[in-house]
């Protein structure tokens, strides 16, 4: 069964018939999470709008009672970026909210997009803006990579290539991967000069990509090789976001521009394991032993946040502190609907939310 699944994976992004199956061992090894196993999203999922199998919801409601949609789930899965803070700047009144939903007995998730941290690092970043979050409540698409291979027995004498930041290679390492790649490579240089040839290591079963801060030509080529010449290499992306918030005055570019660079050497689609994808979603489902039909998810981003929400069968809030504003959301060309809008998530704190 391990082999069927690693196969139709692959199979939608794969320019040859090599599978990676042949690189695995026979045996299984313990889960990273008890009991979980992902069943893969196939079609890799594109930056785009829209996708096949969206169904767009003909309008969206602005939030004008809070309360009632509080009451009807027992889970809220918030975004960071755009949501909780810009930047290392808290967004105004998000203490206040989160103390009064936990008082109200909701359980809060945090998933972010950003891969550059890892969990206990996200951690800190919550303490440091006056935020008590246990890391178990916090899911990075940094954890999300390494929760990924292991959900497909990825094979430990196999390696991985990084061109992401600090907070992947350290959810590699407690999964217990063997990794090269990473900032580290952002100081190599290629000598091009006659008849130079670039070396790789043909032990890479995998390569990832998220936001990277030092990318540059040497990673491009490296993860270009491996996915062009290891049989079976996987290519995954944390995410394919077109801008971040890396300080709260202005959107730069995001890690979709990276995958991007990767998409073009290689010919290939990655597979995404951040959001809009469900690995997430599956994952937590399973984990808290959530409904999903008991979930509200709360982002700032369409293509991202609320269409992972819908694609996980949840109920969607869009708040307009981060990068969607009203006249994206209401664009005769945006076909994603969320199931409510609002400002900002204090708006929870009036029974009426305030006016957009």
């Amino acid at each position: 069964m391990f082999s069927r699944t690693i196969a139709s994976a692959i199979s939608p992004v794969s320019s040859s018939s090599s599978s990676l199956s042949s690189l695995l061992p026979n045996t299984t090894t313990k889960p990273f999470f008890s009991g979980f196993r992902h069943r893969i999203h196939h079609k890799p999922l594109r930056m785009t709008t829209t996708t096949p199998n969206l169904t767009p919801r003909a309008t969206t409601q602005q939030l004008e009672n809070a309360d009632q949609l509080i009451d009807s789930v027992e889970t809220f899965i918030f975004d960071c970026d755009g949501v909780i803070w810009k930047g290392d700047k808290l967004i105004e009144g998000v203490p206040e909210t989160l103390d009064m939903l936990r008082a109200k007995g909701k359980r809060l998730v945090f998933v972010t997009n950003n891969s550059t941290k890892s969990r206990k690092q996200y951690g800190k970043k919550f303490e440091t803006l006056g935020l008590s979050v246990n890391e178990e409540e916090i899911f990075a698409s940094s954890f999300a990579a390494a929760a990924y291979l292991q959900s497909i027995d990825f094979p430990k004498d196999k390696k991985v290539y990084v061109i992401g930041e600090e907070g992947i290679l350290k959810e590699l390492e407690l999964a217990g991967f063997q990794y090269l790649g990473g900032p580290e490579d952002g100081k190599r240089q290629i000598e091009l000069k006659p008849g130079f040839l670039m070396e790789h290591d043909h032990d890479v079963g995998a390569v990832v990509v998220g936001f990277d801060r030092y990318f540059n030509y040497y990673k491009i080529q490296y993860g270009t090789l491996c996915i062009r010449e290891n049989p079976g290499c996987l290519f995954i992306a944390t995410n394919r976001d077109a801008v971040t918030h890396l300080t709260d005055a202005q959107e730069w570019a995001g890690g979709g521009s990276m995958v991007g660079a990767l998409v073009g050497s290689t010919q290939r689609e990655p597979l995404v394991v951040g959001k809009p994808s469900t690995f997430m979603m599956d994952y937590l489902a399973d984990k808290f032993g959530i409904q999903k039909s008991q979930i509200c998810m709360v982002g700032d981003r369409l293509d991202t946040d609320i269409l992972f929400g819908q694609n996980g069968g949840c109920k969607t809030l869009l708040v307009l502190s981060g990068v969607t504003s009203i006249s994206m959301l209401e664009s005769p060309e945006n076909k994603i609907q969320p199931d409510f809008y609002t400002s900002k998530i204090s708006d929870f704190l009036s029974p009426k939310a305030a006016t957009v």
